[in-house]
C-alpha cells in the first residue's frame, strides 16, 4: 500500500482549545527547512500553557515585549531563551488575544540526522531531541525563529497519519506554580520522551 501524502497543518488546527491541540500534536511531524538541509522529527511529548489563569504561563501577567507573539493568532512560533543557555520552541494556540501555547518537549529524529548531530556534538543519538533545549539546539532553532508562521515553508507541521495508540498525561516538568495540572502529554510507546513518570502513568 503506497504511503499516504503528508498533510500540512493549517491555522485552524492551532486555533482550537489548547489541551486538544496539545494531545493531537503527538505523532505529528515537525519540519524545519534549515540552512543546510531539511530536518524533521515525530513529536512525542508536549506541555500546554494556557493564559492568564495559568501561573506557569509566560503571559499570565499580561502582554510584554517577550510574550507579545503569544497574543497573536494560533499557528505562530514562540521561542524563548532560559538559564542563559537553552532555547525552547512553542506553538501558539487559540484565537488572537488569548495567550496560550504548547511547548515541544521531545521528538524522534527522522530527516536530517547528520545535521542534528553536527549541531549537538558529543550528544548521543537517542538524546538529540529529548528535552526542549536539546531539541532546539539539534534543530538549529533560536530566538530568530520566534514569530514564524507555522503554515509557511520554513517551520511547519505535517500530519503523516501515524496513529498514537496510547497517550499518557502527567504534571508539567519543573513547574512550581500551577504544578498540579496534568497538562503534559506524551506517547507512551516512545522511548525518547524527556522524562519517565515516577508513578504509574494515567
Amino acid at each position: 500500500m503506497p504511503a499516504k501524502k503528508p498533510i500540512k497543518l493549517t491555522r485552524k488546527f492551532f486555533e482550537r482549545p489548547t489541551l486538544q491541540v496539545a494531545r493531537e500534536l503527538l505523532g505529528k511531524q515537525i519540519v524545519f527547512n534549515g540552512q543546510r538541509q531539511k530536518l524533521s522529527a515525530r513529536i512525542v511529548e508536549v506541555e500546554a500553557y494556557i493564559g492568564k489563569n495559568d501561573p506557569a504561563c509566560h503571559a499570565s501577567k499580561g502582554k510584554t515585549k517577550r510574550t507579545a507573539v503569544m497574543f497573536g493568532p494560533g499557528g505562530i512560533s514562540y521561542v524563548y531563551f532560559i538559564y542563559g543557555m537553552y532555547h525552547c520552541l512553542n506553538f501558539v494556540t487559540e484565537k488572537e488575544n488569548f495567550a496560550a501555547a504548547v511547548l515541544l518537549r521531545a521528538a524522534e529524529p527522522e530527516e536530517g540526522l547528520e545535521s542534528m548531530k553536527e549541531n549537538s556534538p558529543g550528544c548521543k543519538e537517542r538524546d538529540l531531541l529529548r528535552g526542549p533545549g536539546r531539541f532546539c539546539r539539534s534543530f538549529g532553532i533560536s530566538k530568530v525563529h520566534s514569530g514564524l508562521d507555522l503554515t509557511g515553508d520554513t517551520l511547519y507541521l505535517e500530519d503523516r497519519q501515524r496513529e498514537v495508540k496510547s497517550i499518557g498525561k502527567t504534571t508539567r516538568v519543573g513547574i512550581k506554580e500551577g504544578a498540579g495540572r496534568l497538562w503534559r502529554f506524551y506517547d507512551k510507546n516512545s522511548q525518547l520522551i524527556s522524562l519517565r513518570p515516577k508513578k504509574r502513568p494515567t
